[in-house]
């Protein structure tokens, strides 16, 4: 039975530092290279990501922006993709300018991969995203709202207080259109509200990488909300031990913390 074991990254394969430990990436790269299908998905860009886990040596796909696309790490290339429609797009645009929220666009502009933002609309969270993407390519400031939304747009993250963002969510979350996460960022006192195509979820994802390495079967690991639809798509799911209840109820089993390499260390023994 061929066997994919797919792990979330912040909170979950990564300590609270938001890096791979030097154990983690010793005993996955030693299983990758015995022949272990291993990847990650994340809601952090492939750019992000692989700064992240910096020496770990994946030979599977990964998934990035909670599903929104497939990539292979070594190349950079789109492997699966999915966007909003026309009507999708300009339906969340006029939601946004209706309760003033100024997101963080991700879109291919040009063929190029560009998160766009508004530079004369920056709180304190966005800043501090920002800050920590400094020399990122993608990056592409704007002075004012005008070409905020070109291109082919995939993904929104808007960042604020909670009672700033909520009735945003309200008013997308119940659309047929839209996939919808909503929680504290892991790091930061600000919510995130991060609104994406209905078909890009990490469960979604998992069936894609599961058909295309002609898998039987997935083992996932999670800690947080956006990992929901992640462990109803695999066959057996692990939270660690710093997971969100509702994840921890969901489990097959609770494994050690992030910060204690639990996904490492199950791995070492239970990965074949």
């Amino acid at each position: 039975m061929r066997t994919l074991y797919v792990s979330d990254l912040d909170g979950t394969l990564l300590r609270s530092d938001g890096r791979i430990s030097a154990y983690s990436l010793s005993v996955l790269n030693r299983l990758i290279e015995d022949g272990v299908l291993f990847t990650y998905a994340t809601a952090r860009s492939l750019s992000s990501a692989s700064v992240a886990t910096e020496g770990l040596r994946l030979r599977a796909p990964a998934v990035v922006y909670n599903g929104a696309h497939i990539v292979d790490t070594r190349t950079g290339e789109r492997l699966a993709s999915e966007t909003f429609s026309d009507g999708a797009r300009a339906h969340v645009q006029g939601l946004l300018q209706a309760w003033s929220v100024s997101p963080i666009v991700y879109a291919f502009v040009d063929g190029r991969e560009s998160v766009s933002w508004d530079a004369k609309q920056v709180n304190a969270g966005k800043r501090f995203y920002l800050d920590s993407r400094q020399g990122d390519r993608r990056l592409r400031r704007l002075e004012g709202a005008d070409g905020l939304f070109d291109g082919e747009v995939f993904y929104y993250t808007c960042i604020g207080a909670q009672a700033e963002l909520r009735p945003l969510y309200d008013a997308l979350a119940g659309d047929a259109r839209y996939t919808c996460t909503f929680q504290q960022e892991l790091y930061r006192p600000e919510y995130w509200l991060e609104i994406m195509p209905r078909r890009a979820t990490k469960a979604d994802a998992l069936g894609k990488l599961k058909a295309l390495l002609q898998c039987d079967r997935a083992v996932a690991f999670g800690d947080s909300v956006n990992d929901i639809s992640l462990f109803h798509a695999a066959d057996a799911c692990y939270a660690v031990d710093n997971a969100v209840d509702v994840l921890r109820q969901m489990a097959t089993d609770v494994i050690g913390g992030n910060d204690a390499d639990g996904v490492a260390r199950w791995l070492a023994q239970h990965a074949r």
